[in-house]
């Protein structure tokens, strides 16, 4: 016959209190003598104890409130990450979890430090956040971590780990392999690639450029960086000037969004000769038919619908003070013309401006 498994009444009996305080300090709610946790904590040790989670959230009738803070404007796969979050708070509902998706200005680090510090007001139990390297943004997640309220970074990490979970690529990893795809697509002959990004002080961006530079360094000259702030009508103008002014470029790697804009230049140099050698981030419904059309190369997809499945179950565990499992970087899926999946996605219009 198996073993009967401790309860917390257990627990409650080898450490001498009663039941109401080994249940607050399982549950790490204030009111108990240091003397009296510490006689719970090793009664917990001696018989095995582990808190079931799912009937102490039952019995209290707990609800979850999670939060995902996404940078808001034309970025067609942040518009994806917003649906694909949508679509599951709505599934999620039967099981008291209730996930709020909030937009913040794009590369504006003041606005993204206040509404942290107004989930963390609301009482929020857990966030995820697109990383960010300005140092007030990082103060307030470390603020909200020391209040108990767990952080997780999506898409783009958080310099020096001012965070409880990652979940996205390795942005480094990412860079070099468009270098190398850059570089064997030029077949040994020496280009100058044009990179394109939203702006250097994004942490992903700044990681896929730096892993990109890495491996194209000796091989390939590199024009000036445009910063498009992941806007398709400034990426338009900026790349349609880089290419006027030097015809010399062979090739472009958009490490940012705001793609739409990059391919309706290319659209309006077609038949004007050779067009360069393009690389750029996340399948959505521009990338997907400037693909299909012959106008870029190489897609970089970081698999969104994975992404968000494992933000939901590691807020969740964080909520319960429960350590995420260490996972592996999600590895991006990479598309040219011939693996493109079907496309079930419906009607789509990106960032393509009207």
């Amino acid at each position: 016959m198996d073993r009967r498994l401790p309860t917390l009444s257990d627990v409650a009996r080898r450490a001498g209190v009663s039941y109401a305080t080994a249940d607050r300090v399982v549950n790490a709610r204030t009111g108990v003598s240091d003397r009296a946790a510490q006689s719970v904590r090793q009664a917990i040790d001696e018989l095995g104890y582990v808190r079931n989670v799912a009937a102490a959230n039952l019995s209290q009738q707990r609800l979850y409130r999670l939060a995902a803070v996404l940078p808001a404007g034309s970025n067609a796969f942040f518009r994806r990450m917003r649906d694909l979050f949508g679509a599951s708070a709505e599934r999620l509902l039967v099981d008291r979890i209730r996930l709020r998706v909030e937009d913040v200005e794009a590369f504006d680090p003041c606005a993204l430090r206040d509404r942290l510090d107004a989930l963390g007001q609301d009482g929020v139990d857990g966030i995820a956040v697109v990383g960010s390297a300005d140092p007030e943004v990082v103060g307030t997640i470390s603020a909200l971590r020391a209040k108990g309220v767990p952080v997780l970074a999506l898409v783009s990490d958080l310099p020096g780990a001012e965070r409880d979970a990652y979940v996205g690529i390795d942005n480094t990893v990412v860079g070099r392999t468009a270098g190398r795809l850059m570089v064997l697509s030029h077949g040994g002959r020496r280009g100058r690639i044009l990179p394109v990004v939203g702006t250097r002080t994004a942490p992903d961006h700044a990681d896929r450029l730096a892993g990109f530079y890495e491996v194209i360094g000796g091989a390939m000259d590199i024009a000036p960086v445009i910063e498009g702030r992941d806007q398709h009508e400034l990426v338009e103008r900026q790349v349609a000037a880089a290419l006027e002014a030097d015809p010399a470029i062979t090739g472009i790697y958009s490490a940012g969004a705001g793609n739409a804009g990059l391919i309706r230049v290319l659209e309006g140099r077609t038949g004007a000769g050779p067009r360069p050698i393009v690389i750029l981030h996340e399948l959505v419904a521009h990338s997907r038919r400037a693909l299909e059309a012959g106008l870029i190369d190489i897609v970089i997809d970081q698999r969104p619908e994975e992404e968000v499945a494992r933000v939901i179950e590691a807020l969740r565990l964080l909520a319960d003070r429960r350590t995420p499992a260490a996972t592996d970087p999600i590895v991006p899926t990479i598309y040219v013309r011939e693996n493109l999946p079907p496309d079930t996605s419906g009607a789509d219009p990106g960032e393509v401006a009207p």
